[in-house]
């Protein structure tokens, strides 16, 4: 194994990123119907791969869940700049919060396994923060210059506060729990 730090990692040929690609949607989709603990052999198919594959790029069903939940929070991170450039900040917002709660709610049959004391979920909870934090952060920022919401909104905590109250799945039209709605409603900027 080469020690040396100024070496570049291998980069990943494209017909395995492709494949850990499928695995990670596959998984998301049997997490969702069969729960965490769904055969490994009914993610491999969901993928169309076999299952040395899945535990080639997954050795541990460990490895999976952070899998599937990184790549959530990540493009759950990246929607805030789309949204931003898409529409009036206060709509963006909105519509961020919305992916959230579905983000949160969908996640729920993972909340065993994150709470299991497995160490390879321990990084989760900073991952998160530290990436959905500043996407949030971006959001309020612009809603706040644009005199639509107050300025003395800590992002972290309004997290905290919306995942605590988004365990119930959204409404059918896809539309946060209504207690997160409340919430960002209490988000208005005052009269001066």
């Amino acid at each position: 194994m080469p020690s040396s730090s100024t070496e570049s990692p291998r980069p990943v040929r494209a017909d395995a990123r492709k494949n850990a690609d499928a695995l990670l949607a596959a998984a998301r989709t049997v997490f969702a119907r069969s729960g965490v603990d769904a055969p490994a052999r009914e993610i491999a198919a969901e993928a169309g791969v076999g299952v040395g594959t899945l535990y080639r790029r997954f050795p541990t069903r460990a490895d999976l869940v952070v899998g599937v939940f990184t790549t959530e929070i990540d493009a759950t991170a990246a929607a805030a700049a789309d949204l931003l450039r898409e529409l009036p900040p206060r709509e963006a917002l909105d519509r961020w919060v919305e992916r959230f709660t579905r983000f949160v709610a969908t996640k729920q049959g993972l909340s065993a396994a994150l709470r299991s004391g497995d160490p390879a979920f321990d990084a989760l909870p900073a991952y998160l923060g530290d990436k959905l934090g500043p996407a949030l952060g971006s959001l309020l920022d612009a809603a706040a210059a644009a005199g639509e919401i107050r300025a003395d909104v800590d992002p972290l905590v309004l997290l905290q506060a919306m995942g605590d109250l988004s365990h119930r799945a959204p409404s059918a039209d896809g539309s946060p729990n209504p207690m997160v709605r409340l919430l960002l409603d209490g988000l208005r900027a005052r009269p001066a």
